[in-house]
């Protein structure tokens, strides 16, 4: 008696698949995948939300309190020179800072998600390998709209305004969410080394701390000596910042002498950018696949 293959298992693990939202490949070289797979990780991750509102807290409360600790505590104290007003100077440093912070989500959901053997799980699914760093770097340009949301209603209340028009006030917000975007895939490649949630948090303070603060974010560029200044100018956090400041329209003129980065502070940001992407996107999918080996 000859036994005729059961196709009952492949129907089922079909469904399965379907069930959790996977759609078939349909284009070549994988892309299509990589896209459907990771938006289903992204979903998973905003989702998560329910479950941990803590995240929600954060995400919302700390941009209000470091608008409000800097545009109160420091206002008075600090002068950004050509008539700007402080706190109209500050909403772009505060920005940045926020975002960049925003973009370490990555990593530390990476690392928590190792931690707990959600990665393994991810794994054993047929989807894209790099399905999971997309969707957690989609995830992270969500919470950072949040931010930036309840950060311009606050800063609406302490005074900024954006006084370049409507288009220019967006421009200045998406070259925001690209930046932190990038940098997100640095904190997902360091996730991805460094599998534990601690370690990454303990990491991103020491590298994010003096790149937002030895920059133009919360005083002007004049006020630094001439040891660190070069850093300053040259910083790609004071080049994002003083493209939304332009964008907004919340500055002075430049000084004939400031350099190239600062003269052109968007394109050296899409500059930094696009360097950020080219390295660590390759570096982390293959952190990825390395890990699944193991």
């Amino acid at each position: 008696m000859s036994v005729q293959p059961s196709t009952h298992g492949s129907n089922a693990g079909s469904t399965d698949r379907s069930s959790r939202g996977f759609v078939p490949d349909t284009t070549p070289g994988g892309l299509g995948r990589a896209l459907s797979d990771g938006w289903v990780v992204a979903k998973r991750n905003v989702i998560k939300i329910k479950r941990v509102p803590e995240i929600l807290v954060f995400v919302l409360i700390s941009p209000i309190m470091f608008v409000l600790l800097f545009a109160f505590v420091f206002g008075g104290a600090i002068s950004p020179g050509d008539g700007v007003n402080y706190r109209e100077f500050l909403i772009g440093g505060i920005f940045a800072q926020t975002v960049v912070f925003g973009a370490t989500f990555t990593g530390a959901g990476l690392a928590e998600d190792m931690q707990k053997g959600i990665i393994d799980r991810f794994r054993s699914l047929p989807m894209s390998q790099s399905a999971v760093l997309v969707g957690r770097t989609t995830s992270d340009i969500i919470y950072n709209v949040l931010s930036l949301i309840i950060m311009a209603l606050t800063g609406l209340l302490v005074g900024w305004r954006a006084r370049e028009g409507v288009l220019d006030m967006l421009a200045g917000f998406l070259l925001l969410l690209l930046f932190a975007y990038a940098v997100s895939w640095i904190m997902g490649y360091v996730g991805l080394l460094v599998p534990s949630v601690e370690v990454i948090n303990n990491a991103s303070f020491i590298v994010i701390m003096p790149l937002t603060f030895v920059s133009n974010a919360f005083v002007p560029t004049e006020s630094f000596n001439s040891v660190l200044r070069p850093f300053v100018e040259w910083n790609p956090v004071s080049a994002v910042t003083q493209a939304c400041r332009e964008l907004f329209g919340n500055t002075g003129a430049l000084d004939a002498s400031a350099p190239w980065s600062l003269q052109n502070p968007v394109l050296y940001t899409l500059i930094w950018v696009a360097l950020i992407l080219v390295v660590f996107v390759p570096l982390s999918v293959r952190q990825y696949a390395i890990s699944s080996a193991r």
